[in-house]
């Protein structure tokens, strides 16, 4: 019985030892596993950065994005293995970034694995805006001689430089001031009016009807003031353009069709025939929802947005 005893606790140990083993190799092949999901993350995280910094510079210049996509890899862990471009609503506006890195295990070296290769694909596109949020409430005609003056497009940058007129607009009571609420009518208030200029509307905006806020405001001191804080702090404004304006008073409507930012660089109330000077730019905006592919396209004013789409 003794006999019996010891051998049965020796097979104990052995099965013991065994289960140990095993354990311990599952422990191992769980760290690593999770080791090499958080390297496959971080990849993940650079080709998205890569690819949206890359989408910048689209559709103008494949090699100045394919430059961007490499800076932005290498300031988030480097790896970038390709750069292709492809078209969405028109010829390279489409970017897409492979980052691949080696991903060392731990455990897993015991059993002659010293690292696997992760890797992570991002796609993001430049496009148009369909809808703007912080916009600011100037209005601005489709027929504006710098939105048409450079073969029947905008000329942008600072060697264009001109002015919107803030002013009566065609309708009795619109004075190019635009009530962004909600699409409301009535008057928003010049203290509304201000916020707006000086931060934009916090809101998503659609392209089509907004009423003109009525009566003569831009001349007001909190308007002037948020138009000079908004100089100092962020100059390029996003306007609503508008090829249409119906209606008198609070009842007059603006017909908005797209979405142009504009360099402010001086303004002028002139009691009733304010104006902003500066200049149209392009701008990525960071306010910015893309129409879907296929689908209806606003003026290409030179606002875009940029977004990942896979």
């Amino acid at each position: 019985m003794n006999a019996r005893g010891r051998t049965e606790r020796g097979q104990a140990t052995v099965l013991t030892l065994v289960f140990l083993v095993v354990l311990l190799g599952m422990a191992a092949l769980v760290l690593d596993i999770g080791s090499w999901y958080r390297a496959d993350r971080a990849t993940q995280s650079t080709a998205d950065a890569a690819a949206l910094a890359g989408a910048q510079a689209l559709p103008n210049s494949t090699a100045d994005a394919s430059s961007l996509a490499s800076q932005y890899a290498d300031k988030n862990g480097s790896g970038l293995d390709s750069v292709s471009f492809s078209n969405s609503y028109g010829p390279n506006d489409t970017i897409t970034v492979q980052v691949k890195r080696p991903a060392t295990g731990i455990f897993t070296r015991l059993f002659g694995v010293n690292s696997i290769n992760v890797g992570s694909k991002a796609t993001a596109r430049t496009a148009l805006i369909s809808q703007a949020r912080y916009v600011a409430p100037i209005a601005v005609k489709n027929t504006h001689p710098m939105l048409v003056g450079c073969n029947g497009g905008p000329c942008l940058g600072k060697n264009y430089q001109t002015t919107i007129p803030v002013s009566a607009t065609g309708a009795p009571g619109a004075f190019a001031l635009v009530n962004l609420l909600n699409q409301q009518q009535g008057t928003s208030g010049a203290s509304v009016l201000a916020g707006w200029i000086e931060n934009g509307y916090d809101g998503w905006l659609k392209i089509g009807g907004y009423f003109s806020d009525p009566g003569v405001k831009f001349n007001s001191n909190g308007i002037q003031q948020a138009m000079q804080l908004r100089m100092q702090q962020d100059p390029v404004m996003l306007f609503p353009v508008y090829d249409t304006l119906t209606g008198n008073g609070s009842n007059a409507e603006y017909h908005v069709i797209g979405w142009v930012p504009f360099h402010v660089t001086g303004v002028d109330k002139q009691g009733n025939n304010g104006n902003v000077s500066g200049y149209f730019t392009d701008v990525i905006w960071a306010g910015g929802i893309q129409a879907s592919p296929g689908g209806p396209q606003p003026p290409d004013f030179g606002a875009r947005t940029v977004q990942l789409i896979n």
